[in-house]
């Protein structure tokens, strides 16, 4: 279980003061020479966010000169609070938090011996004070930075795929409490839903495994006019390895800007699932998506890179 790791995480990031330092200070008290690494951006409004990525290497990983695969845990958020609108930590951070957890409890699992095979990257960032911006059915969390800023500095290149975690409780696709995953996306198509996938969310959660609908808008980039669920597969943009959503959802549309929302078990069932899917990914027991078949799609229909563009508006 993360239920410690939550609350200590949840304990930094629920503050005016909130900080990568605070967090990476945090994470090296776990353990101290782990790779934690923070960008301060600043976006066009002059307002600025903390990026931090974590590198946890893994017994076999390519950090260490291995092959074993590589994966990538993104916390996809506007920001942590919106102050000084609204006082408090906004369900919107909810994906910063769980990878955040993971982080810890990876580092502490190292600590205890049991190291993953392949190299884990986890990335995040840290704003207390995010702007809100319109979106129906309710409000939207934004960001003091551009999305092409965030995917830049989180979507590393070592990856070789990428679980993104956010907050996706603003609307009508998904009326349940804990969390769901979306089909895979690999460079601008997108795929069926990785069986493997589906049955660690079963071990996790003792549950049927909750899928949420994807369109191609939500694989297209921000910034390009169309409707997009939330950001939670903008980092398919940003890189050919394939990307899966993780979805923290809500029976009822709670709007993004929202205090009082985090819900303790929703965030550690997706935690616990991350972490297992890391597990299984790093070991090759673990496949996002079928090889051959997307071959085979690719040589039937072509490259679908271009919807990771602004297409004719560049």
């Amino acid at each position: 279980m993360l239920v410690k790791e939550i609350i200590e995480i949840y304990e930094i990031l629920d503050s005016a003061y909130a900080s990568g330092e605070k967090v990476a200070s945090y994470l090296q008290g776990i353990c101290p020479a782990c790779n934690v690494s923070i960008e301060t951006i600043q976006g066009e409004s002059g307002k600025t966010t903390d990026v931090l990525k974590v590198l946890i290497p893994g017994k076999n990983g390519k950090s260490k000169g291995g092959q074993a695969p590589t994966i990538g845990l993104l916390g996809r958020l506007g920001g942590l609070g919106a102050r000084p609108e609204r006082i408090g930590f906004v369900s919107d951070g909810d994906g910063a938090l769980t990878v955040l957890a993971a982080a810890a409890k990876l580092l502490k699992m190292q600590k205890e011996g049991d190291e993953l095979n392949g190299d884990v990257v986890i990335s995040t960032h840290v704003c207390p004070d995010a702007p809100t911006q319109p979106h129906k059915p309710v409000p939207f969390m934004g960001s003091p930075v551009s999305m092409k800023q965030i995917n830049a500095s989180e979507v590393d290149d070592s990856v070789d795929a990428i679980l993104s975690v956010d907050t996706t409780k603003g609307n009508r696709i998904m009326n349940h409490k804990g969390f769901a995953i979306s089909p895979t996306v690999k460079d601008g198509y997108i795929l069926r839903v990785s069986e493997d996938l589906l049955g660690i969310m079963e071990i996790t959660t003792g549950q049927s495994p909750k899928v949420f609908a994807l369109s191609m808008q939500d694989i297209t980039p921000y910034g390009n006019g169309l409707f997009h669920l939330n950001s939670i597969l903008q980092p398919a943009t940003a890189t050919a390895s394939p990307v899966v959503g993780v979805a923290i959802t809500t029976e009822t549309a709670v709007p993004g800007c929202a205090t009082g929302a985090t819900n303790m078990s929703s965030i550690d069932e997706a935690g616990r699932f991350i972490i297992e899917v890391a597990k299984a990914y790093t070991e090759g027991d673990c496949n996002f998506y079928d090889a051959e078949e997307y071959d085979r799609i690719h040589k039937l229909y072509g490259s679908m890179s271009h919807l990771r563009t602004f297409g004719t508006m560049e």
